[in-house]
């Protein structure tokens, strides 16, 4: 289905009414991560629609950050967020933006609504704030700080900004409404006091805007016409329109909330996420079993089948939880579609053909893909001594064509773009483990039909034992055994899958692939999808990471 044929969804029917009332002239949207952390699957899902919607509509999208928690915010985060969105091919219009841009302005507004009578300065400590806020099914209680004037309130909220106050002693709080059913509505925190520095002002600042204080005042900024988030925030939206109605903004912002992204066997908590890079469960946030864009990129999912795949869900008013299978069919497709063709022997078992002269040695050619004239075709040394994998070879003669296409003793193979061989011996070891395949070749069957009366079994691939890279490859699999680790009981580290990577050493792979690069993607024939590590991979000892299985 193309974006022409596909139904609108409602935020993509809400824009095109906004345009039409001429309430809107040109649309702009956001992406607003806080840098706390690295992207994850469910951002994408996030960004690919926000970035979307301003390119179908012929406006913007801004890429800011929330760096209002100095505590857990770092330039690491801001990087990789950056690195993230652009590898999935979006572009923000210049310089990213930052909460941080705005600070100065954000407390001119809070005094603004201080002078007003509706925010003033409360001395209760955040466990007493829990007791007066009251319960979902109580009314809350006015603090005695309530009504406080607002000269006082204003000269506190100065004396917090210069330092003069201690942490959690006092915080700025809006005055709304202590008996809303809605608990986010019940006077919420705009101000804390937090003497740490900050990744981009420094030491300027000793008191932080909350993030529901600070959002909807961003976007006003910054011309936001439709701020599209995650369900989550759906009970924070009274809360952001009371801003946006009780401060002289530029311009009036709106909220829209859609379901969020939900994998089985995933988890998209950051906190959690940190919780296995700092335990080590993992190696690091770009480690190709997480959830994270710089893993999912790490291990070889391309940026097309994300973003293809994060298109394809719908945009709905309610959560729900995504196959994973769904997300695998879109990394098989654009990777068989355009991932170069190559040979690797996983389990190398070698073999020796006895009619082919020692010094004798032939360039085969292999095309870089079966359907794509303009990849390059790939040159393949065939030797004397060959590797195939030890899967491929039986000794039991009797087996049937049907259930075993592959090597057996006495008859025939093809070897893929090469000749066809026959397995005449094998030699075994003091444990009667095989070593070695004593075989023939068939002359002249190299792209041409076998003479009468030898008909292969099968095709298998294979690499010269001369003319061959010695690479590892990363076996990956789900990183949790079960389809919600979040939701059993005990803790999620539980079900942590044993076998979610497996390390093959000493493969052998075509010698081709000894100039492959990171983000360069391979289908290994017969075996899987692969690229190149970019962590563990090195001019001396190439690393390859299986993106995923052929099926």
């Amino acid at each position: 289905m193309t974006d022409i044929d596909k139904p609108s969804n409602f935020i993509q029917q809400i824009i095109n009414a906004d345009l039409n009332a001429g309430r809107v002239k040109e649309v702009v949207t956001r992406f607003p991560p806080e840098p706390n952390g690295y992207l994850h699957i469910g951002h994408a899902k996030s960004i690919c629609l926000n970035f979307g919607l301003a390119e179908q509509f012929g406006g913007h999208c801004n890429l800011r950050f929330d760096d209002t928690n100095p505590e857990k915010e770092d330039d690491e985060y801001v990087q990789a967020i950056i690195d993230d969105v652009r590898w999935l091919g979006f572009d923000w219009g210049g310089e990213p933006r930052f909460a941080s841009d705005y600070f100065s302005q954000l407390y001119d507004w809070a005094k603004y609504l201080v002078n007003e009578g509706k925010a003033y300065i409360c001395e209760l400590n955040a466990e007493q704030m829990r007791e007066y806020r009251g319960t979902l099914t109580e009314a809350g209680t006015n603090s005695p700080y309530r009504e406080r004037p607002a000269a006082e309130s204003l000269r506190l909220l100065e004396q917090m900004k210069v330092g003069a106050i201690d942490e959690g002693a006092m915080t700025l709080r809006a005055k709304i409404d202590m008996a809303s059913p809605n608990i986010n509505m019940r006077d919420p925190v705009m101000y804390r006091i937090k003497k740490m520095p900050h990744h981009r002002t420094g030491d300027e600042w000793n008191i932080y805007p909350s993030y529901d204080f600070a959002h909807g005042q961003e976007d006003a900024i910054e011309g936001v016409t439709h701020s599209v988030c995650t369900l989550e925030f759906a009970a924070n939206r009274p809360l952001y329109e009371w801003f946006t109605q009780n401060l002289p903004l530029p311009c009036t912002p709106h909220q829209y909330e859609f379901g969020r992204l939900n994998l089985n066997y995933t988890m998209t908590s950051k906190r959690k996420l940190k919780q296995l890079v700092d335990e080590k469960h993992v190696d690091g946030w770009n480690d190709p079993r997480m959830p994270t864009i710089s893993g999912l990129r790490r291990r070889g999912v391309t940026a097309a089948s994300l973003r293809e795949f994060c298109d394809s869900l719908a945009v709905a008013k309610t959560d729900g939880i995504v196959d994973l299978a769904q997300f695998e069919h879109f990394i098989r497709e654009d990777l068989n579609n355009n991932a170069m063709r190559a040979m690797c022997v996983l389990n190398p078992l070698k073999i020796t053909l006895t009619n082919y002269a020692e010094d004798q040695r032939e360039m085969l050619v292999a095309a870089g893909h079966p359907n794509r004239d303009d990849l390059p075709q790939r040159e393949l040394p065939f030797t004397r001594e060959l590797y195939i994998d030890r899967n491929d070879f039986n000794e039991d003669a009797t087996l049937s064509r049907k259930k075993f296409k592959r090597l057996v003793l006495g008859d025939y193979v093809r070897l893929r773009s090469g000749y066809v061989i026959r397995a005449d011996e094998a030699l075994k070891d003091s444990d009667g483990e095989i070593v070695e395949l004593i075989c023939s070749y068939v002359p002249g069957t190299v792209g041409e039909d076998p003479p009468e009366g030898i008909r292969p079994r099968g095709v298998i691939h294979w690499v010269s034992a001369s003319s061959c890279i010695d690479c590892d490859l990363y076996l990956y699999d789900k990183l949790f055994t079960v389809a919600a680790p979040d939701a059993g009981e005990g803790s999620f580290l539980d079900y942590i899958n044993p076998q979610s990577l497996q390390i093959v050493r000493h493969c052998k792979a075509e010698v081709g692939l000894a100039a492959a690069t990171v983000g360069q993607h391979y289908q290994f024939e017969r075996e899987g999808y692969y690229c190149v590590d970019a962590k563990h991979s090195s001019a001396e000892k190439l690393v390859f990471n299986r993106t995923i299985n052929l099926r």
